[in-house]
Parts: C-alpha cells; sequence; structure tokens
C-alpha cells in the first residue's frame, strides 16, 4: 500500500496530525517530526515515527516518493485491510483544511 505524506520537519514534537487536503484537493496524512532535513534525517524520522505509530517493523516501510519534497510517497508492507484499520486508528483526529 502507498500512503501520500505532507512532512513538516523541525517541529516541537514528533507526531502524525491527521488527514489535510493539498491546493490540488489531494487528501495526504499530515506528520512533523523534529528532526531538519539535512542528511535525509527527516525522511528517517518520519519512516521509524509510522513505524512506531501502526505498530509494524521499521523494514515494512520505504520512502519511494519525494526525497527532497515536503510531499512524500511511502510504501507499507503488509496486508492492506489491515494496514488500513492502524492508518484509521492513527488519524482519528479531526480532519485539517
Amino acid at each position: 500500500m502507498r500512503v501520500a505524506i505532507r512532512l513538516t520537519p523541525r517541529a516541537r514534537a514528533d507526531r502524525v496530525d491527521g488527514i489535510m487536503h493539498l491546493a490540488d484537493g489531494a487528501a495526504v496524512l499530515k506528520v512533523s517530526v523534529s528532526a531538519p532535513p539535512a542528511e535525509d534525517r527527516a525522511n528517517d524520522a518520519l519512516l521509524q515515527l509510522l513505524a512506531k505509530e501502526w505498530g509494524l517493523p521499521r523494514r515494512d516501510f520505504a520512502l519511494v516518493g519525494g526525497r527532497k519534497s515536503r510531499n512524500k510517497i511511502v510504501r507499507v508492507a503488509g496486508e492492506p485491510a489491515a494496514l488500513m484499520r492502524r492508518l484509521a486508528a492513527a488519524i482519528s483526529g479531526p480532519e485539517r483544511p
């Protein structure tokens, strides 16, 4: 399964902030990490955070698009229905504009 993500590096805390809509109307998962974008540290922190939040091993996550952009595509290995349940639980907060 692939997940579209809008990443905010250098945030105050590592957290999944819910769903937001980009200017083109695409829905993405909004995620903040405290790591800076230099040397892929923010990308690594993103994958670590998703693994922790969803209770999956880090090896199940791979960045497949947007390495140098705030908009990322992350591939998550596993059974799609189970992944969707975990994703729904992780983003159960209010929808963001």
